[in-house]
């Protein structure tokens, strides 16, 4: 269990780190624009993606 927990995070990070390393200046701007979000709309944005993770991986679990 505790594999797949530490695959699942380098991933994540991995995932994570391709828009800034192909595009910073983008990077860069969408985390200006993420900024002045406000916060409702951040945590409607988070959850949607805690749902999307979840279900997505129900899926890949039991299908």
């Amino acid at each position: 269990m505790w594999q797949d927990l530490l695959a699942a995070l380098a991933l994540v990070l991995v995932i994570e780190g391709l828009t800034p390393f192909i595009n910073p200046k983008g990077s860069r701007r969408m985390m200006q624009t993420v900024s002045q979000l406000p916060d409702r709309t951040l945590r409607i944005a988070g959850l949607s993606a805690m749902l999307a993770g979840a279900v997505l991986l129900y899926l890949v679990r039991h299908a």
